[in-house]
């Protein structure tokens, strides 16, 4: 048994979930945030320090706090999530040995927006005594903006993995009526549900699928599942576009729900079109219901899906070639079955959650061992 503290978002399904996973592994735990977490969301075995101090602000003012409870509790390890708020509060609480995970903004975007937040990413990053990260692509920008970093000790990678009892395939769930495409994300324009839109668009105007949709009867829709602060202008976009009958914006729907949503689904699309998606749980979801998936090139995308194997890889921005891949599967229903079978598989292999947590697990372990040997 190790004593592990979380500093996190308290809010965030994934640091929940590997709270969960942690003390089921039989590690004693803490969780430090300065955001709320619903009623039973976090193991009950594990002990929440709320901290006092909210907003940009409390990043700092929260510190001291910290250091104080980890002192008192007797943490081993300090594992914070997301290198640029909760990383500046690890970096000025002291304690260690910490585990910095990033997660993807805030090694993508944070950086860039000035070179003051650029230098205090970059001097958090310097100060942990490891870091882990949910790609090889998200460690790869790491190794960018701090060459050399990784020459102690390898950059750990430590997927957010998938239940696949869960996240299970279930035909019965689809209307057989309708072939559905289908997206399960926020509605920002980072992850590209616009140009979504426009490529079904321009498919259902294509000649082979108004064919297809004849025989058998099987017409094509699009499912949106999410919310976000584009709503109203996609939804508005559907309409300018023609096709909001066959578009249904469903809205945010809790995590327990998205496995009935995604078997829903006859083929999944993640046309993003910026590398801080670093990484696409959602498309490794859609993966497990043995979803074929479209994806654009961008981030860690095209490490979770097998370009012809497991799914379709196409450009970013690139409406036509996310059309054409969009209309090769609606064509060809044995592609469509043998890539989603592909793809379960190739979750199973890689993204099982168990496996995710012994990696998490070892991360853990080996960033206690490297402070014992700096010591």
């Amino acid at each position: 048994m190790t004593r592990i503290a979380l500093l996190g978002a308290a809010n965030s399904i994934h640091l929940q979930r590997w709270a969960h996973a942690l003390v089921a592994r039989g590690h004693a735990l803490c969780i430090l945030s300065q955001h709320t977490a619903e009623p039973g969301a976090l193991p009950a075995a594990a002990e929440f320090v709320a901290l006092p101090h909210t907003g940009q602000l409390g990043y700092v003012l929260n510190a001291r706090r910290v250091r104080s409870a980890l002192r008192r509790w007797g943490a081993e390890l300090l594992n914070a999530h997301y290198a640029s708020g909760y990383g500046t509060t690890a970096a000025l609480c002291g304690v260690r040995p910490l585990l910095l995970s990033v997660w993807g903004s805030d090694v993508y975007d944070f950086p860039q927006e000035s070179a003051f937040k650029g230098w205090l990413l970059r001097r958090n990053l310097r100060g942990a005594t490891a870091i882990a990260s949910t790609s090889q692509a998200m460690a790869r920008q790491v190794q960018r903006l701090v060459p050399g970093i990784d020459a102690n000790a390898p950059i750990a990678i430590t997927p957010f993995g998938v239940d696949l009892a869960a996240f299970a395939p279930d035909a019965s769930q689809r209307d057989p009526a309708w072939l559905t495409l289908g997206i399960v994300k926020t509605l920002a324009p980072k992850y590209g549900v616009d140009l979504l839109l426009r490529a079904f668009a321009a498919l259902l105007r294509d000649p082979r699928v108004q064919a297809a949709e004849q025989s058998p009867a099987r017409p094509c829709r699009l499912l949106i599942v999410g919310d976000g602060p584009q709503r109203a202008e996609l939804v508005a976009l559907a309409a300018e576009l023609g096709i909001a009958e066959r578009t249904r914006f469903v809205g945010a729907v809790p995590h327990a729900d998205v496995p009935a949503w995604l078997n829903r689904f006859d083929l999944y699309a993640a046309p993003s079109r910026l590398d801080s998606e670093s990484f696409g749980v959602a498309v490794i979801e859609a993966g497990a219901c043995a979803l074929p998936v479209v994806v654009s090139d961008v981030g860690g995308l095209p490490e979770v899906v097998r370009d012809g194997e497991t799914g379709l890889v196409v450009a970013r921005d690139d409406v036509p070639a996310l059309q054409a891949a969009l209309t090769r599967l609606i064509l060809d229903p044995a592609l469509r079955e043998r890539l989603g079978a592909a793809g379960r598989a190739h979750v199973q292999r890689e993204y099982d959650w168990p496996r995710c947590v012994d990696r998490m697990e070892a991360a853990c372990a080996d960033t206690i061992a490297a402070w014992a040997r700096r010591r």
